[in-house]
């Protein structure tokens, strides 16, 4: 019997999906809940599980295409997924015994108490790691529990695949064909996702609907430098987690922004609209691009939380696991383009809010300190804001203070 492959609700703002990667190909057994295909929304990667175990029948919409919400992508056919463990293969009719159609008895039971090998349970992260390699689960040995197949595996089978061509002796050389007059001029049309066209949509609106503006400053880290270098081993046991610079400006930002709420503010209509609140939005690298998922209520949360928690969500990002729940909202938000090895930039604000932070590379740079000339290691800070709602007296303060606190981190303590 048919059963409907539909887009399931994937949040209340969000109509259509773009659709991903099909994980499983016309004819391939599955079982409930494997992963079939992924559903690339604005925000987050959503994945669409077998509703029931059978065989894929049917593909309707192909990859790169687009889908509402309740639309059917695919069919599948119930019962075939018994076919594996019958006893006589040789007999057609095996191919359609009804295993999943009807309750089995206690004498069934035997022949799908030890499944093949080749049915090991495929991990959903696994599932898209053996898609990308172009690798069937057989091919890679699970060493997960219950016999499941792992991401890791898939890596390590990979890696080893690669490392083979390198022990075997070289052939002979050839001489290389000459390069064709003039080169290459093939092009490529690659259609944006759907993360990326929303990217793209809303950097566009920053800039049309905001009155954007950027200050800077300049930041020694002499200090935090030290203080991360001289509690970095008693917080790494306590906590399992290194110590960053990123909770650091958290908790620095957290602190300039009560001393400048308007900078944790945003325009509704013709309303300001304050928030009594802290719910700062880290910029991460994910799989699909760059998303910001959100720290809830930082002016509660310790360097140790903070830094767990950030770490928590950037593996989800590039996982793509990320959840609508953990990008929605956000009162202010922080990029660090110095992990890429930016030295200065003007980052462009997340609307509604009207402030962002962006962090840069650390460098060790010649300054005057007390009428000497020393290096120490300097960062440069952006901040840009919409003018709409903060002057310029309340940016410039702000990003001193950020400055004051980062230079002489006990402020954060004491609250001077």
């Amino acid at each position: 019997m048919p059963v409907e492959l539909k887009v399931p609700s994937v949040g209340e703002s969000i109509t259509e999906v773009q659709i991903g990667d099909w994980l499983k190909s016309v004819g391939d057994t599955v079982s409930q809940d494997d992963i079939v295909v992924t559903l690339e929304t604005d925000k987050v990667t959503v994945e669409l599980p077998a509703p029931v175990s059978g065989t894929i029948a049917q593909i309707l919409v192909k990859k790169g295409d687009t889908a509402q919400v309740g639309d059917v992508v695919g069919y599948m056919e119930t019962g075939a997924a018994a076919a594996k463990p019958a006893a006589t293969p040789d007999k057609k009719e095996a191919s359609v015994a009804p295993v999943f159609d009807a309750p089995t008895s206690e004498s069934a039971a035997p022949p799908v108490t030890v499944p093949p090998a080749s049915a090991s349970r495929v991990m959903p992260a696994a599932q898209r790691a053996l898609h990308a390699a172009g690798l069937q689960a057989s091919d890679v040995t699970p060493t997960g529990p219950g016999g499941r197949t792992l991401k890791e595996d898939v890596q390590r089978h990979v890696e080893s695949q690669q490392q083979k061509p390198a022990a075997k002796p070289a052939p002979a050389a050839k001489p290389a064909p000459a390069p064709a007059p003039g080169g290459s001029r093939q092009e490529e049309v690659v259609p944006m996702t759907t993360l990326r066209r929303r990217i793209a949509e809303r950097l566009v609106e920053a800039q049309q609907t905001a009155a954007l503006l950027t200050t800077f400053n300049e930041v020694d880290m002499t200090a935090v430098k030290e203080l991360r270098e001289q509690y970095q081993d008693a917080f790494v046991k306590k906590y399992s987690i290194k110590l960053g610079f990123m909770s650091f400006f958290v908790k620095a930002a957290v602190d300039a922004l009560k001393q400048f709420p308007t900078v944790n503010a945003e325009v509704r209509g013709t309303d300001i609209v304050y928030h009594n609140y802290f719910d700062i939005g880290v910029a991460v690298g994910g799989g699909k691009g760059l998303v910001v998922p959100v720290l809830r209520n930082v002016e509660r949360m310790g360097f140790a939380d903070v830094e767990l928690s950030i770490a928590a969500l950037a593996s989800r990002a590039k996982d793509g696991t990320l959840k609508l729940d953990d990008l929605q909202g956000g009162t202010f938000t922080i990029t660090n383009g110095g992990i890429y090895g930016s030295l200065l930039s003007t980052p462009i604000i997340n609307p509604p809010q009207s402030g962002i932070l962006g962090l840069h590379g650390i460098v060790d740079r010649a300054v005057v300190i007390k009428g000497a000339v020393v290096a120490r290691p300097m960062m440069y800070i952006a901040l840009t804001y919409d003018h709409r709602i903060v002057d310029g007296r309340e940016a410039v303060g702000f990003l001193k203070r950020i400055k004051e606190t980062i230079e002489e981190p006990t402020r954060m303590l004491i609250e001077i």
